[in-house]
């Protein structure tokens, strides 16, 4: 009895999968806030699940500043990541299955970030998205939305600028 082949489209999904997983899990702060990532084609959206943790005041109650800046910049630092790494993946330059924690590539630093705060973040779960605006070889910038029920109801959004890291061969 011959084993049934493998679909080649959910293996490329999972692999593709895979290799944000491992970009997401290279950065313990991330796991730390519980921060997740869906990814839907190229398109990747953030989640900060609520927990008690991350209440800055009890008293409305509301997110912390600090969180709500720091799921932000996660936010734009694993989109921009990814779209290099998606483009490398993509062309064939990267094969998704030699990703892992130890062979990643290396992360933009942030020059600046600015957040505007909107409104209070309440105690529920959070979304973001990012957008890269200008990518080049040094350096790119970010804009990054956050919501919580509702899409066109923000509560935060950043922008932020990267000095990208330096090629691996280079």
């Amino acid at each position: 009895m011959s084993r049934p082949r493998p679909d080649p489209v959910q293996l490329v999904k999972q692999r593709r999968d895979s290799a944000l997983n491992a970009l997401v899990e290279g950065v313990p702060y991330i796991r730390f806030l519980g921060i997740q990532f869906d990814r839907r084609g190229d398109e990747v959206t953030a989640t900060l699940p609520f927990q008690e943790m991350l209440i800055g005041n009890p008293i409305l109650p509301a997110l912390h500043g600090g969180v709500t800046a720091a799921f932000l910049e996660v936010t734009a630092i694993i989109e921009l990541s990814w779209s290099y790494l998606w483009e490398d993946i993509e062309s064939g330059k990267i094969d998704p299955q030699t990703i892992d924690r130890s062979h990643l590539p290396r992360l933009p630093k942030t020059i600046d970030f600015t957040v505007d705060y909107l409104r209070s973040g309440l105690p529920r779960d959070a979304y973001a998205r990012a957008r890269v605006n200008r990518s080049g070889r040094r350096y790119a910038s970010v804009h990054v939305e956050a919501w919580q029920d509702n899409r066109s109801r923000l509560y935060a959004q950043a922008t932020g600028h990267f000095l990208m890291p330096p090629p691996a061969n280079g």
